[in-house]
């Protein structure tokens, strides 16, 4: 590329700041332009429903930033990209962290009044906040959303979510975990407990504290706790949660509540907080990024890629020289931990087998903004192979040996491709891949909206009870199912007549194109481990290009194949989660041992 075009690019905005303490990770993002003498402080919601908000929420913190407002994310104990925590101790781990973050925010800014944001869950640590004594509290404003007011019926509506995200997976009731589980993150005994004895109706306000809730149209219990607080004397800002339905029902199609962050923005502008200029009032500061000791590993969040535009974790052995490293890529719009925090698990197992390993938010994903002027739906595009490229290259520039590049579903399609496109990839690990080629049929909208099942899926489930229960009350897209079973017969009528079409046929042309690519990589040596859960969608992709039982697979001797049973797409049960652990962990050893190497 030459100077002259480089001078065309815009720079995206940088990442958040990482900064780590009390055994987690934040992101703090400074305000710009004319600061406050305020800051805030993001209190997490747990489970399904934070990931779901975490982008939300970086797009918040990008446009405090923009308003003046510095402010800090971080993962509460033993989610996200935290430690986990080694003694069960109900909410105290949770009310402890949220105090070192407060202090760690106060060490950035130095602000004279701190506001503190949170949804959900994070509402229950945030009563220690209210209640704490300090310089920096009781805050000047306090927002709730969505807030958890009863833990016991808290419980309830968060044991029938997971019901309905089982079902929606594709798997038996309780499969996703044991206990109080959402979606494969289990919620420990202990904090289920404390969590179970919550109520809000002993929450005692501060004077001086205000208040914006964002209230849920179906929730009594948030207007109830708005109508609690003022009869106490509190200033309450009552806002309608509008969207809260298209945030929290599925990550990869979460909706930011654009009118909700816009109302409690100008609530926080509101609160008759001096402003500076840039630069003064400033804290002591504090690192750029920080490690966190796990015992058997070692991790560093750190940003990097031009004009530190993206957000990742590096992961490494605490006690050997890394073997092998593998490059963890994301799927969809989850964050880098993953989903049921799976990366944030393989990093730390493989860490423990001497194995490095690199995972990262691609642009417009989770914690890395998006690139300015680009488009919106950014999966299966060209920008992020140059992603998973800078990722590379920041592998290389620690000096990390033998990269392996793994990824799920669309994560897995961008690592087949970015081994393709780069040669530093030593391997391609593809667990669940829904295309190698894209076809260009499909729409990224529908297909991540309304992933399409297989046939023999469509089957199974036209025999279970609750599949009529489900189409006799009219919670099943009856014509989106059928137009989804029409497309694969349709589908299938082609690629029968594809040898009869030749170029004609828009199959054929992606079978050659497939092919192609797998040539290339097989002349290169490159070893392909394909991963599929016993009746993946992605086997009628792989049926089309490799005929059936992916026979013509054995005209590359580089690729190995392997199911992986009782498991759903995304790779839910923790047993499933456990056995693919180890799948990728022999596969990279075996792909960076001196004896493979020397061949």
């Amino acid at each position: 590329m030459s100077a002259a075009s480089l001078d065309t690019i815009r720079i995206p905005h940088p990442a958040g700041r990482p900064v780590t303490f009390e055994n987690t990770v934040g992101l703090f993002t400074p305000a710009q332009g004319a600061v406050t003498r305020a800051a805030v402080l993001f209190v997490s919601p747990w489970g399904l429903e934070e990931l779901c908000v975490h982008q939300a929420w970086r797009e918040l913190a990008d446009s405090l930033s923009a308003a003046g407002i510095a402010s800090l994310r971080y993962d509460h104990p033993g989610t996200g990209d935290a430690l986990d925590v080694s003694e069960p101790s109900g909410l105290d781990p949770f009310v402890t962290t949220a105090m070192a973050a407060a202090g760690c925010l106060r060490d950035l800014v130095g602000f004279d009044h701190l506001v503190v944001v949170t949804q959900g869950f994070g509402a229950l640590p945030v009563s220690a906040l209210l209640q704490a004594q300090g310089s920096m509290l009781p805050p000047a404003g306090v927002a709730f959303l969505a807030p958890v007011t009863n833990g016991r019926r808290y419980l309830r509506e968060l044991s029938l979510w997971s019901k309905v995200v089982d079902e929606a997976l594709g798997l038996p009731q309780g499969s996703g975990g044991s206990g109080t589980s959402i979606a494969g993150l289990v919620m420990e005994e202990s904090v289920a407990a404390a969590v179970r004895r919550a109520d809000a109706k002993a929450f005692k306000p501060s004077a001086s504290t205000r208040f914006f809730i964002a209230e849920r149209a179906q929730s009594d219990t948030d207007a109830a706790l708005s109508l609690q607080l003022q009869d106490a004397g509190a200033d309450v800002t009552r806002v309608d949660f509008e969207g809260y339905s298209n945030l929290v029902s599925n990550p990869i199609i979460a909706e930011t509540p654009v009118a909700v962050f816009k109302a409690l923005t100008a609530w926080i502008l509101g609160l008759d907080l001096p402003t500076a200029a840039l630069g003064q009032g400033q804290g002591q500061g504090g690192p750029s990024s920080g490690v966190l000791d796990g015992g058997d590993f070692m991790e560093c969040p750190m940003r990097f890629g031009a004009g530190d535009r993206l957000f990742g974790i590096l992961c490494t052995p605490a006690h050997s020289i890394p073997t092998g490293t593998a490059l963890l890529l994301g799927t969809g719009y989850d964050r880098q931990s993953g989903w049921a925090r799976s990366t944030v698990e393989t990093a730390r197992m493989l860490a423990s087998s001497g194995i490095a390993s690199f995972r990262f938010d691609a642009a417009g994903v989770a914690d890395s903004p998006p690139v300015p002027d680009g488009a919106r739906q950014v999966l299966y595009s060209p920008g992020q192979i140059a992603d998973a490229r800078a990722a590379l290259d920041r592998i290389e520039a620690i000096g990390l040996p033998d990269p392996v590049v793994v990824g799920r579903c669309s994560g897995a399609y961008l690592a087949f491709n970015a081994a393709l496109a780069d040669p530093r990839c030593r391997g391609v690990i593809a667990i669940n891949i829904l295309t190698f080629a894209w076809d260009p049929r499909d729409d990224v909208d529908q297909m991540v909206r309304y992933n399409p099942r297989s046939l023999a899926d469509y089957k199974r489930r036209a025999f279970r009870v609750e599949t009529a229960y489900r189409l006799i009350s009219g919670k099943i897209d009856v014509p989106r199912a059928a137009g989804n079973i029409v497309k694969i017969v349709v589908r299938r009528v082609f690629r029968t007549a594809a040898p009869v079409m030749g170029s004609l046929s828009i199959d054929a042309r992606l079978r050659k194109a497939v092919h192609r690519a797998f040539r290339q990589l097989c002349e290169r040596h490159v070893p392909i481990l394909l991963v599929y859960s016993v009746g993946d969608i992605g086997l009628a992709r792989l049926r089309q290009h490799f005929g059936r039982e992916g026979k013509l697979l054995a005209r590359y001797p580089n690729v190995s194949r392997l199911m992986l049973p009782d498991a759903d797409h995304n790779v839910t049960p923790p047993a499933a989660r456990a056995l693919l652990r180890e799948h990728i962990r022999d596969a990279i050893l075996a792909i960076t041992s001196p004896k493979r190497k020397a061949s």
